[in-house]
């Protein structure tokens, strides 16, 4: 009984992730071609950026950082979140409407379309973080992490957050393309509240408190911790960001949910 029951909920559970992994490849194709320059490009982008970013603020700190710690790990661990967010939030707006010819395909739903720009944002970012901190280390630049798992669970947490605030923003902007205009201008308003650019230990308490309350730095505060382990003292609070991304997850589902009765009506 128990096993019939749950078989075509297995069955459906395949048929879904096998739209999503073949919308996935023809997101790719789409954005990078078909040519394997094109597909490594999903990786060497964002690897790029950090690389830039890392070798300036290299330049400006050539003398040392004043809080004694690598500054090229700094900016490896610090761009690289920013990367993340944005991307993924980024890519899922205005996600529905070009693709709209798809959902005429009967397992395709408005859903997959945004689980698909979520997996390829967050995997491209991820992949190159870990190629950049990989070779970083072999090549002696900066010292290996201290604690992997440490820095998963901030990774795994700023993709949570990341993912909910794509379908949200996504779902927002199937309403007013306005939402879309006004989402570049936030995510640079987000950058100073993000964690990415300095440490909570560095602010004053009153300022500190108030960052806090944005999940981003929280995120970035917990993956820090785990490279750089007890040379730092990070500020975080894991349940509070496991319940924030858990009500944005939910408002992001909801909306997107309505998405797509309007995109069926």
């Amino acid at each position: 009984m128990g096993k019939n029951s749950t078989a075509p909920l297995l069955r459906a559970f395949v048929i879904q992730a096998r739209v999503v992994f073949a919308l996935t490849m023809r997101e790719i194709i789409t954005r990078y071609g078909r040519h394997n320059i094109g597909f490594a490009w999903l990786f060497a982008e964002p690897m790029l950026f950090t690389v830039g970013i890392m070798a300036l603020w290299t330049i400006l700190h050539e003398s040392g950082s004043d809080h004694h710690i690598n500054i090229m790990a700094f900016a490896i661990t610090s761009y690289s979140t920013v990367l993340v967010w944005r991307n993924t939030i980024g890519r899922c707006t205005l996600a529905v409407e070009p693709n709209l010819s798809l959902l005429f395909h009967r397992n395709v739903q408005v859903i997959d379309l945004f689980l698909a720009r979520i997996l390829l944002e967050i995997a491209g970012t991820t992949f190159s973080m870990v190629v950049l901190i990989t070779i970083s280390v072999v090549i002696g630049l900066i010292p290996p992490p201290a604690d992997m798992l440490t820095m998963a669970a901030g990774w795994g947490l700023l993709t949570w957050y990341s993912a909910a605030m794509g379908l949200i923003m996504g779902g927002l902007c199937e309403y007013s393309e306005m939402i879309e205009r006004l989402w570049h201008p936030i995510s640079y308003f987000q950058l100073p509240v993000s964690g990415a650019f300095v440490m909570a230990s560095w602010l004053p308490t009153r300022l500190r408190d108030f960052a806090m309350l944005f999940p981003t730095p929280n995120c970035v505060e917990l993956f820090r911790f785990g490279y750089f382990g007890n040379s730092i003292k990070p500020y975080y609070d894991i349940p509070y960001v496991v319940i924030v991304c858990a009500f944005l997850t939910w408002i992001g589902l909801v909306v997107v949910r309505d998405i797509s009765t309007k995109v069926e009506h």
